[in-house]
């Protein structure tokens, strides 16, 4: 019988602790690491590849759990919600597969419970989504003792369980384009793309249909200061364009998509001619940095070859800048409100008159590619 792979994640020490026993009595599981907050998590979870991954009711609450979520679902990893009574926090967004879907577990519950639930979750096989492109060399994985974690039990007939660091995904050396893309003409489409709660899944489902030498794209995704490079990590590992997180001055190509999130600065079209884009060190529009809105509002110039797209998100971020957008010529698009899971974003604009066509997620990369000689495909589709 093979052992399953485990990863704790828990910013408490003595709950790590308590888990890390927990699991060290059960034959058929056996814990590779144990992590105290999102960003070590996420990248040893890619890195690792687990079964399971026991997870903090506490770092599930998060905002920026949503990309962990996305990853989870991506790869087939099964997640528990280690809860503690009484604790109001915010529920994580559930959706998207119903591989993904929320399992929960008191902190206090009995051995057997936990041994039951986690063969539950892992009875069937790893199915994981096929990568879009080979994955880039990873970091080597080093032993680090500072990174907060539970000491293993020292009775045990396993080996230690020693802490892994993997490198932040800020240091990480980028995957080099398979070609150049040639920048953009004068007349070539330009696609923006602004999202938020819940856009995560969202912007998997749109970009994974997007073809290699799909137009120049521009994304904006509300999530936590650190979390760009992830995100953007896993739309490059399942798109067939390049995703880069935006960093200062870049050229606009065709077959490349830039993500501003995670960043202190807003992702904006650099001069009349956009053949650049850039990242500027500015206040909150709208509430955020970077803002959707001020990516909008930045193609003004050449707004007649842009399509623009609003998916699911609370709040108004996008509204005006899309309404200004349609009214110099360019082609908007809001997702419907069956499909998003906050119908906050494209509401606002729907109702300020900046939307020429509301669809559901599944048709908006096709009408986003609408421009484009050959259309939408041959792209990849999230299966749902």
């Amino acid at each position: 019988m093979s052992v399953k792979s485990v990863v704790i994640a828990t910013p408490d020490a003595a709950q790590r602790k308590r888990l890390g026993l927990v699991v060290d009595r059960m034959s058929e599981f056996e814990v590779i690491a144990q992590t105290g907050d999102l960003m070590n998590t996420y990248n040893v979870v890619e890195e690792r590849l687990p079964k399971a991954v026991l997870i903090a009711d506490v770092l599930a609450g998060l905002a920026e759990f949503e990309v962990m979520r996305a990853l989870f679902s991506t790869l087939d990893i099964r997640w528990l919600v280690v809860t503690v009574p009484n604790r109001r926090l915010r529920r994580p967004a559930v959706g998207g597969s119903p591989r993904s879907d929320l399992f929960s577990i008191p902190t206090d519950a009995p051995d057997e419970v936990y041994e039951r639930q986690l063969r539950a979750l892992t009875r069937t096989g790893l199915n994981p989504r096929p990568a879009a492109k080979p994955n880039p060399p990873r970091p080597t994985e080093t032993p680090h003792s500072h990174l907060a974690c539970g000491a293993p039990t020292t009775n045990s007939t396993r080996p230690l369980i020693t802490t892994v660091k993997v490198q932040n995904h800020l240091t990480r050396t980028s995957r080099a384009p398979q070609a150049d893309p040639r920048p953009p003409l004068g007349s070539d489409p330009i696609i923006l793309i602004g999202a938020s709660t819940g856009g995560v899944d969202a912007l998997l489902a749109v970009l994974t249909r997007f073809p290699q030498d799909c137009p120049p794209t521009l994304v904006v995704q509300h999530t936590g200061s650190g979390f760009g490079e992830s995100l953007a990590s896993l739309l490059d590992r399942q798109c067939l364009p390049n995703v880069l997180l935006a960093n200062g001055p870049m050229p606009l190509r065709q077959g490349q998509i830039l993500v501003g999130a995670g960043i202190r600065a807003h992702l904006v079209l650099d001069g009349r001619a956009a053949t650049r884009v850039t990242t500027v060190a500015d206040g909150p529009v709208a509430g955020h940095v970077p803002s959707v809105d001020r990516l909008f509002l930045s193609a003004l110039p050449v707004a007649p070859r842009v399509s623009a797209a609003l998916l699911t998100g609370m709040g108004r971020d996008g509204a005006d800048g899309m309404k200004a957008l349609r009214l110099a010529g360019a082609h908007t698009l809001a997702q419907d409100e069956a499909s998003c899971v906050v119908y906050g974003m494209p509401r606002a604009a729907v109702e300020l008159g900046g939307v020429d066509r509301v669809l559901p997620l599944k048709k908006i990369a096709e009408a986003l590619l609408a421009r484009r000689k050959t259309n939408v495909g041959p792209g990849r589709e999230v299966q749902k």
